[in-house]
């Protein structure tokens, strides 16, 4: 199996030569906290599901659970802070069966090589200033990196959930790509930031080879998995464009707010981005497997942004909303859909809640909300259906059309639907 590739309209992702939807799981603390018997079993449970990426952290990731593998790259005596000046060989050989086996059931991968919490400047470093990684050990930590998991043909995430408000953190992320660009030359590149945010910096824009956003897990801003998608798939230069992390299933709401989110919050994001301009694939996530809660073990002990706690890996690797996910990549891979067109001016009614795009052949719109509306244009003769998003199910869905415009009335389901109009 191949290193991912780039369509030539820098549209949309390849592996060996054919198209190649992205489906990611999260599971940012793998290193860390998972045994090999886990392992062989969540890799094999996302595998059936039809999941082709993992997004794993390098480092350890600092809102992880408790975990007994005490396994670190560095010397600790907490299990938290780290001496930077010394890495752990057994560390890296351990990962790097991780990354063996995951490759060998069809898995890419995706890894983070320095989260924000090591990186001055950053809000994570505000609430854990002990961990910043100095500058004189970045390149042999970057290195050993390197040399760990090229073979593997990764896709490397310079940065993980970062802003770039401070010119010590712009300066710091040259430093990792100038040692990802040399240790890893060819590698495709790009930049995890955080939730709700479009400024990375044009200079590694000009460096990545993937666009990934942050809808993030803000109850209120949920309208960021369209109009983000929407940015970055305008920005210039162009490339593939990812939400790499959208709301997780049973995340807690962000800022102590009460609630989680659920399944259809999630297909609400799925839709929002794939149809909005972040069509090369999408990240699901599990709250409990990204940091792995075990039964027993102590929960996340970070505050950060006041997340409920999470469901243990057993729930969690289960929940429903992955099936969605699944079949977004069925729907796409079987159709051939590679780019898309958003084109939400077609829409009359509720243009900034009903998500349009068009393909060759057809034109595809996620209903949210089962409420009349109206489209612009010729829809004689198209053919019409529609998928109850709730069941995966067909349902009878209507038009009305004469030569300007289609009138759709209600249909029978009772949640959100994708609706297809075929010529």
């Amino acid at each position: 199996m191949g290193a991912l590739q780039i369509s030539e309209d820098k549209t949309y992702l390849l592996r060996d030569d054919r198209p190649f939807f992205w489906l990611a799981d999260t599971c940012w603390s793998a290193f860390t906290n998972i045994t090999e018997d886990e392992w062989e079993e969540y890799l094999n449970f996302r595998q059936k599901q039809g999941f082709n990426v993992l997004q794993i952290n390098t480092l350890p990731q600092w809102d992880r659970c408790g975990s007994r593998l005490d396994c670190f790259p560095f010397p600790s005596k907490d299990r938290a802070r780290f001496d930077f000046r010394q890495l752990l060989p057994e560390y890296f050989l351990h990962a790097r069966k991780m990354c063996r086996k995951a490759v060998e059931k069809g898995f890419t991968l995706m890894l983070v090589v320095m989260w924000c919490n090591y990186v001055p400047g950053t809000w994570a470093t505000k609430i854990c200033p002990d961990n910043i990684m100095p500058e004189e050990c970045v390149e042999s930590v970057i290195q050993k990196i390197c040399e760990s998991f090229n073979e593997f043909h990764p896709v490397y995430a310079v940065s993980g959930d970062t802003g770039f408000e401070k010119e010590e953190t712009v300066v710091r992320y040259r430093l990792v790509a100038d040692c990802v660009d040399k240790y890893a030359p060819g590698a495709l590149k790009a930049w995890h930031i955080k939730g709700r945010y479009d400024g990375l910096p044009q200079e590694f824009a000009e460096r990545a080879d993937i666009y990934l956003y942050q809808s993030g897990h803000n109850p209120t801003a949920q309208y960021m998995s369209y109009q983000l998608a929407q940015t970055f798939a305008a920005r210039k230069p162009k490339h593939p464009v990812i939400n790499s992390e959208p709301c997780y299933e049973q995340m807690g709401y962000s800022h102590h707010e009460y609630g989680r989110f659920r399944q259809k919050d999630i297909r609400y994001a799925l839709w929002n981005s794939l149809l909005s301009g972040a069509s090369a694939g999408i990240t699901y996530g599990a709250h409990g497997i990204w940091n792995w809660q075990k039964p027993g073990m102590p929960v996340n002990p970070i505050g950060g942004e006041g997340f409920l706690r999470a469901m243990s890996v057993g729930q969690a690797l289960r929940f429903p909303g992955a099936d969605d996910f699944t079949f977004a990549k069925h729907f796409f891979t079987e159709r051939k859909i590679t780019h898309p067109i958003p084109c939400q001016e077609l829409l009359i009614d509720y243009p900034e809640d009903i998500r349009a795009a068009q393909t060759e052949h057809e034109l595809l719109l996620y209903v949210p909300v089962n409420a009349p509306f109206s489209l612009k244009g010729d829809y004689r003769g198209f053919r019409v259906s529609a998928v109850d998003l709730s069941t995966k199910k067909v349902i009878p869905f209507e038009l009305t059309c004469d030569k300007t415009k289609a009138q759709a009335g209600m249909h029978s389901g009772y949640e959100d639907v994708l609706v297809i109009l075929e010529k």
